[in-house]
């Protein structure tokens, strides 16, 4: 497996980019820059990036492209053509999204009509356009999965892809995210091991973090930093890496760059890294 963060030790050098993450033992990335940068400074980061033999793991675009207005999803659908043309520019492992609601005021909010036909249509033909647009082959879009938004789980994840139709398309990982109910919490080697063995083959990247229950009477789960929850953190970058030697796990939604040096070293240990 290859360790990385999502954020955090931003520099505007990048050789001190590259070495910062490096000197902390990291293999991989996510790019720092989106499809507004220089093309010049694009190249020297990809340059550090190699120099130091960091993969650079995804590209993200986190922008709504199912709006329901219809301004704002044109504007986001380019943005995401974009973003997925700076992937394929400079060889990302993938450019990841997540489906976005269709209504509602937040855009990545849980709401009963994203499991609507209209959300799940929407979806299909909005991945199409984006990646018809750009027909990458060095990288491939990939939808991260969501506790309140498709896909949550592997099952739906197939049915997406097999949608969609394109071999440019693929899975964005995010165990935490698709465990939401109590089977998946309290069975969750079972889980797990029903994700990779289903999505075999097709899994580009990984996001690593833990999941705690709270004891309240009604069921809450909240994310947490590796190590504050009970997430089985070594049965999941187990599968990953049977699933591929070279899978980018990337720790990330912490607060600072010392909160992720803290996690680096405590997921860096308890793996045996």
């Amino acid at each position: 497996m290859r360790l990385g963060i999502s954020s955090g030790l931003i520099y505007d050098d990048a050789e001190k980019w590259a070495q910062a993450h490096s000197a902390l033992g990291l293999k991989s990335v996510v790019f720092p820059l989106d499809c507004n940068a220089d093309k010049s400074l694009v190249k020297d980061y990809v340059q550090a990036a190699c120099e130091k033999d960091l993969v650079i793991a995804e590209v993200g675009i986190w922008r709504n492209v199912n709006s329901a207005n219809p301004s704002e999803k044109e504007e986001m659908i380019k943005y995401a053509i974009r973003q997925l043309e700076l992937a394929e520019e400079i060889g990302a492992r993938c450019c990841v999204n997540v489906a976005g609601a269709i209504k509602g005021k937040r855009w990545d909010g849980g709401y009963k009509e994203n499991f609507s036909e209209e959300a799940w249509n929407k979806t299909v033909k909005s991945v199409q356009e984006i990646v018809d647009a750009v027909r990458p082959v060095k990288t491939k879009y990939a939808l991260e999965p969501m506790p309140w938004m498709i896909p949550t789980g592997p099952d739906q994840y197939l049915k997406l892809l097999s949608d969609i139709n394109r071999d440019n398309v693929g899975v964005h990982m995010d165990i935490v995210n698709m465990i939401n109910c109590p089977e998946r919490y309290f069975f969750q080697e079972d889980f797990m091991t029903d994700i990779f063995t289903k999505l075999d083959g097709l899994i580009l990247s990984c996001h690593l973090k833990d999941i705690h229950k709270k004891e309240e009477y009604t069921w809450q789960l909240e994310e947490c930093a590796c190590g504050q929850g009970e997430l089985n953190i070594e049965h999941y970058t187990r599968l990953a890496t049977a699933h591929s030697s070279d899978m980018p796990m990337i720790i990330e939604h912490l607060h600072s760059d010392e909160e992720y040096r803290l996690s680096i070293k405590y997921v860096s240990k308890r793996l045996g890294l």
